[in-house]
C-alpha cells in the first residue's frame, strides 16, 4: 500500500513540477513548446525538456572569457615560445572543460594554430551560459571558416563523405590523417 502511495506523490510532484515549468516558460512561449507530444511523453521526462528549455531562456549571453571568475585572459601568442604556449594551452583546454566547453576536431592545427583560436575566436565569442551539468558547448575547431573542406580532409568517415559528394556534387579532397594527436577532455555530444 505505501509503494502505491509514493508512487502516488511522486505524479503529483512530477505534475506541480511540469505546471511550474510551464507558467514560468508561457511569456517566452513559441512554436517549439508546442512539439513537445505529452500523450508520448511521461511526464518527468517533458518536465526535463521544459527545464532545459528554462535554462536555455534565462541563460545570459556573455563572452566565453567572461564565464569565468577571474575572467580568462590569455597573454598574445607571440610573446610565448613553443613551450610555454604548449603548457598555457594545456591549462587553458583543462580550464573551459570546467565550464563543459568541450574542443572538437582540433588534431589539425598545431598547438600555436589552437592557441591562437581560442585567443581570437572563441574567448571573445558571445555565447549562452547554461548552468546546467547536463549541458556542454561544443566548439567546432574544424568549421571555424564555415568551409566544409577541413572536416571533409581530416575527420569525416568515407560514409559521411561519399554522402557529401552526393548531395553536393563536388569532387572530395584527398582524405590525410591529422598531423597533432590530442587527448582532450570529452563530453557528449
Amino acid at each position: 500500500m505505501s509503494l502505491s502511495r509514493n508512487r502516488l506523490s511522486d505524479d503529483v510532484e512530477h505534475l506541480l513540477r511540469n505546471a511550474q515549468l510551464r507558467d514560468a516558460l508561457e511569456p517566452l512561449c513559441d512554436e517549439s513548446i508546442a512539439r513537445v507530444n505529452v500523450a508520448q511523453m511521461p511526464t518527468p521526462a517533458e518536465n526535463e525538456f521544459l527545464e532545459s528549455m528554462l535554462a536555455w531562456e534565462q541563460a545570459p549571453i556573455l563572452p566565453i572569457g567572461r564565464w569565468f571568475d577571474p575572467e580568462i585572459q590569455l597573454v598574445h601568442p607571440d610573446s610565448l615560445d613553443d613551450q610555454q604556449l604548449s603548457q598555457v594551452l594545456q591549462e587553458t583546454i583543462q580550464t573551459l572543460f570546467t565550464e563543459r566547453i568541450v574542443l572538437d576536431f582540433t588534431e589539425h592545427l598545431s598547438d600555436r594554430d589552437l592557441y591562437c583560436l581560442i585567443y581570437r575566436d572563441i574567448l571573445s565569442a558571445c555565447e549562452k551560459k547554461i548552468d546546467s551539468s547536463r549541458h556542454y558547448l561544443h566548439w567546432d575547431c574544424a568549421n571555424v571558416s564555415g568551409d566544409p573542406e577541413i572536416w571533409l580532409i581530416y575527420y569525416a568517415s568515407p560514409e559521411e563523405r561519399e554522402t557529401w559528394a552526393e548531395e553536393t556534387g563536388e569532387s572530395l579532397p584527398e582524405r590525410r590523417t591529422p598531423r597533432y594527436r590530442r587527448k582532450l577532455p570529452r563530453a557528449p555530444l
